[in-house]
């Protein structure tokens, strides 16, 4: 089944990015996600499934409540 990510979400990602950031924004949901690094505000779109397999953990949530 898959995961549900909201826009505004904080991830922790397995790979580290080459400025040395674990954590990524996501920006965009659907079939593709783009999320932006917090260390150095790149912006980068993955495919769901890519995306899936590389989070490690939510640390922020935007759950809609």
């Amino acid at each position: 089944m898959a995961k549900v990510f909201y826009v505004g979400d904080v991830v922790e990602m397995k790979k580290q990015h080459p400025c040395g950031s674990f954590q990524w924004e996501v920006i965009r949901v659907g079939a593709d996600i783009k999320i932006k690094c917090t260390g150095c505000n790149r912006i980068v779109m993955l495919t769901r499934v890519k995306f899936e397999k590389g989070v490690k953990k939510v640390i922020k949530s935007m759950e809609e409540k």
